[in-house]
């Protein structure tokens, strides 16, 4: 790249800066930021433990749009001095400026990704339940695949997976499972799977080896604090108590110490077998109804309940985000944002990057 090229580059990342600062809202963004580090400096900042630890996780969150920001900044000025040593004759300052603005432009990919993840529970864990849908043993397996999918793409993530509830299919598969997926940006990033998706190939279960079409669903609420009150009344509860299952130590399968939890006027269903003691179970069940309680209340604000697949809607044709073709072409494509990708094995494996960064741009 020639020096006029490099420079009429810088120029043109300015000007993109100038419109992200004003976005991003940075100036106000450093000022929470020094009022969160003058907090954290106090020495009785640690005697309350809870605010300590909101004041963390605020400051993280800042610092992951504010860091890329800077980065980007401190890029740019390097190129510049590269670009005046390589007028002053210095023939490797070129190839470093180029260098530099190649750095540059994944900051700006970075920060953009960030820009995209501004809503309030955005930066939180999530939790993640598939349903398997009509098509017994057939949508118990994709409701399987889905697993694997999610926790390969948080593998790559580096998010860590607790699982919460899990019920085997009957022959193979998975009927249901729940995670509580945490990491930065969990919810952020998993909200554009929720839905109804749909796979075509041909069975392994079928002997006469025909195309079948199954279908899963992904419900993905966010994990919310205790600072979020939600009014749960005692007598609107129904609480069952049940023997865990799946692999474990010597309490799995000894003990009634799984909790599922039906909130009466929803509907709503709640289930975890992730700890060992039945209290346990019933105070991470809680947190789970809250949480889904309020994405419900969300949905009912913003009338869309009607175009998720939600309480009303079904787990078959017609309803599905996203199809994921085998047979007899390959293809996954995403009906919401037309993104398509045709390495199926590659999406399956959990490579869900394309599909999630169209639906958060397509809903800006």
């Amino acid at each position: 790249m020639t020096h006029d090229e490099l420079k009429t580059k810088i120029a043109d990342f300015r000007e993109q800066l100038a419109e992200m600062e004003g976005y991003l809202e940075i100036g106000a963004k450093r000022a929470a930021l020094e009022k969160l580090e003058a907090e954290a400096a106090d020495p009785e900042f640690w005697n309350d433990q809870s605010k300590a630890q909101s004041n963390i996780a605020a400051t993280k969150s800042l610092k992951r749009v504010l860091d890329p920001f800077d980065a980007i900044t401190s890029g740019l000025d390097d190129a510049e001095v590269m670009l005046e040593l390589a007028e002053a004759g210095e023939e490797e300052a070129l190839t470093e400026a180029a260098s530099e603005l190649e750095k540059v432009e994944r900051g700006f990919q970075l920060l953009e990704m960030q820009s995209l993840l501004g809503g309030e529970f955005d930066g939180n864990g999530a939790y993640l339940t598939l349903h398997a849908g009509a098509g017994g043993t057939e949508s118990c397996d994709w409701a399987d695949m889905l697993y694997r999918m999610f926790t390969r793409y948080a593998e790559r993530k580096e998010f860590k997976t607790q699982i919460m509830d899990y019920q085997a299919g009957e022959e193979a598969g998975i009927k249901s499972v729940s995670l509580l997926i945490t990491g930065p940006y969990a919810y952020g990033l998993l909200k554009s799977e929720r839905g109804v998706h749909r796979l075509v190939r041909i069975s392994p279960f079928d002997s006469q080896s025909r195309r079948h079409t199954s279908f899963a669903a992904a419900d993905v609420t966010p994990e919310i604090d205790d600072t979020i009150e939600i009014d749960i009344v005692e007598s609107d509860l129904r609480i069952d108590t049940y023997r865990a299952q799946g692999a474990g130590g010597q309490h799995v399968n000894t003990t009634d110490s799984a909790v599922r939890i039906v909130h009466l006027p929803t509907g709503t269903v709640v289930q975890c077998q992730a700890e060992r003691s039945q209290h346990k179970n019933k105070a991470a069940a809680m947190k789970m109804l809250k949480a889904r309680l309020y994405e419900r209340e969300q949905d009912l604000k913003r009338k869309a309940v009607d175009q998720l697949y939600g309480d009303k809607g079904e787990i078959a044709w017609g309803s599905q985000i996203r199809s994921y073709v085998m047979q007899p072409y390959t293809l996954v494509k995403d009906h919401r944002t037309d993104e398509q990708v045709g390495n199926v094995q590659g999406v399956l494996d959990g490579k869900l990057d394309p599909f999630i960064e169209a639906y958060l741009k397509k809903n800006r």
